[in-house]
């Protein structure tokens, strides 16, 4: 545990450091920033050979997350905290507490990755580069023209209707629904895990022409559900077999018990509350301010071939090229669904190491 981030005390895991608590040896340092439902944990499979090639890896439960304390759980309660330029707070006040003035490389992984984004949009003499996972980074956002955006009202409207999956997990009810959901939270995870990985044989991606309902509609029922169910519902159809929950190499059961216990402890709204801060126009706006700011900084993108993520906004894979000037690398990894650094651990490391020695 550190103390003093930014309000909060905050659990991390860390691999290349010495013991005892003595600094570093000039270890120069990767920040790994998990999404969700994910902890600090999602990164185990990829510290050790980052640690081995010679850096000091640090990977935090986010702010929401996990065992790290100091944030508000309630709905009701400070959902200002939870905004991006609040989260990037977050990972400046962790360098600076762990005794380095800059990291080498800040790495996001789904909400993780605009984390890491504006953090080295920012900050970068700070996050000297930025390796991006699953979610692509568009760039700010245009201040607001206005315009009403109706893709909501227009997919509840169509003949199968259905809503996006940020909105829901943006209502009071979401975290009660997975939290205390029929099939409890270990089984919940399982289905959830599974129908995103590429597991799930239904998972063959392609772009998106345009943020309208009758294209969003052809997204998997976990990001644009159907209106009536919630997101347990959703998953619970396609829970795997035993069968194949013993072949699932990549997350085993006890593996996933740390998140489910972690998950019946302090619930999800911690992690939810960062889609409010998305879906709320007031957090939005204040980022418009650096609308035609690039990242400049070294950069790359990784994701899962079998990975809806990158196609979920159409238009943000191509406008990351822009967003980002000096974009090397674009890797796509087979075998792998949302789920990359724990389904192909030993590429994303390939990769990264690749991408961290250029």
């Amino acid at each position: 545990m550190v103390g003093g981030i930014n309000g909060l005390e905050m659990h991390l895991l860390e691999a290349g450091f010495e013991t005892g608590g003595a600094k570093t040896r000039g270890r120069p340092l990767v920040l790994l920033l998990h999404g969700f439902p994910e902890l600090a944990y999602s990164w185990r499979k990829v510290m050790l050979p980052l640690a081995a090639a010679g850096f000091h890896v640090v990977a935090p439960d986010q702010r929401g997350y996990g065992r790290t304390t100091g944030w508000d759980a309630r709905y009701d309660g400070d959902l200002a905290s939870f905004r991006l330029l609040n989260l990037v707070r977050d990972a400046l006040a962790l360098v600076a507490a762990l005794g380095h003035r800059s990291a080498a490389a800040v790495v996001g992984h789904d909400f993780g990755s605009p984390v890491a984004a504006w953090s080295a949009l920012i900050r970068p003499d700070v996050f000297q580069s930025v390796a991006l996972m699953s979610a692509p980074f568009a760039g700010p956002p245009a201040p607001s023209s206005g315009a009403v955006d109706r893709l909501h009202e227009d997919l509840a409207a169509l003949a199968r209707p259905r809503k996006h999956y940020q909105w829901y997990y943006s209502t009071r009810s979401a975290d009660a629904d997975m939290r205390r959901c029929p099939q409890g939270v270990h089984a919940f995870l399982r289905a959830y895990y599974h129908v995103k990985s590429a597991d799930w044989k239904q998972n063959r991606p392609f772009p998106l022409k345009a943020w309208v309902a009758a294209e969003m509609a052809k997204l998997p029922d976990y990001y644009v559900m159907d209106l009536g169910k919630d997101m347990a519902q959703t998953v619970a159809p396609e829970m795997p077999s035993s069968a194949e929950i013993a072949a699932c190499l990549w997350l085993t059961e006890d593996e996933l018990r740390v998140y489910s216990m972690e998950y019946e402890r302090v619930g999800f709204q911690g992690g939810l509350q960062w889609y409010r801060c998305r879906t709320g126009r007031s957090y939005n706006a204040e980022l418009d301010v650096f609308h035609g700011r690039t990242i400049d900084v070294p950069a790359c993108f990784i994701a899962g071939a079998s990975d809806w993520g990158p196609q979920q906004r159409p238009g943000d894979l191509e406008q990351m090229r822009s967003a980002c000037r000096k974009l090397s690398d674009v890797r796509f990894i087979d075998g792998a669904g949302h789920w990359v650094q724990q389904e192909q651990p030993a590429e994303v490391s390939r990769l990264l190491l690749e991408f961290l020695r250029r």
